[in-house]
């Protein structure tokens, strides 16, 4: 349910957004190097519906950066530098979406138990908090013009690297059944990990540029496994997010 509210939202702040980026800017508001950077003097399409190619998408005047947000798994600051028409390089830097690792983190428990335990104890969780989130992503992507479909469109597939930081605490209940003293019985404690872990990541997308604004739009899904911490391990993530070009 967690999951489902958020695509809803971030689907509809992209759209919110796309929808104000689209209306018609007041010409005199514009500076000469500003109209000619982002091209626009270029044709237009007519009615009120009018909206001219973004810059990433003109080929005389690469490279072009641009520096925005991603909404998803992970909500995230990113940065994409075009040095060309079809490759990319991106990085994002953000918090995962921890709720949706709550069952995987439940999972990883009994990993970290002590070897202290007096014969016939056992240590029972209780529940856990996570205390500080990071993740880091760094990827090269290959972009394929799709103004086939649409004015602006492009797919992209890549490969790249991910970082993971995660502090939890675990409380736990700590049970003796056989310890004669009863206040030693079910004692409730804590104990803190921390967790960095990385691994490669496969990611396709589609980006769409066609506003009057410097603005472009995207959206991607992203596959991570992982190689240190728990080899092996996958998880697809990715998320809807904005950048402004420049």
């Amino acid at each position: 349910m967690l999951l489902q509210k958020s695509i809803v939202l971030s689907v509809f702040c992209l759209l919110s957004v796309c929808t104000l980026a689209q209306q018609r800017p007041r010409n005199g508001s514009k500076s000469s190097y500003t109209r000619e950077r982002f091209n626009y003097n270029a044709t237009r399409v007519r009615g009120n519906k009018a909206k001219i190619v973004c810059p990433v998408f003109d080929k005389s005047k690469y490279p072009y950066h641009g520096f925005g947000v991603k909404m998803g798994d992970p909500f995230a600051l990113t940065y994409k530098y075009y040095p060309n028409k079809n490759f990319a390089i991106a990085a994002d830097v953000g918090k995962p979406a921890s709720g949706l690792y709550n069952r995987y983190f439940r999972q990883q428990f009994n990993t970290y138990q002590r070897d202290t335990l007096s014969q016939g104890a056992q240590v029972n969780y209780l529940t856990h908090t996570v205390k500080s989130d990071f993740i880091g992503e760094l990827k090269l992507l290959y972009h394929i013009d799709a103004k086939f479909i649409s004015p602006g469109l492009q797919f992209y597939v890549g490969a790249g690297w991910e970082w993971k930081y995660s502090k939890i605490r675990y409380d736990y209940v700590y049970d003796e059944p056989d310890n004669p003293n009863p206040n030693s019985n079910n004692r409730i404690g804590n104990f803190t990990v921390s967790r960095f872990t990385q691994g490669p990541q496969g990611v396709i997308g589609i980006e769409y540029s066609y506003f009057q604004l410097p603005i472009s739009a995207f959206m991607e899904l992203e596959y991570f496994t992982d190689v240190q911490l728990d080899p092996g391990w996958s998880r697809a993530e990715g998320g809807v997010g904005l950048r402004y070009i420049f």
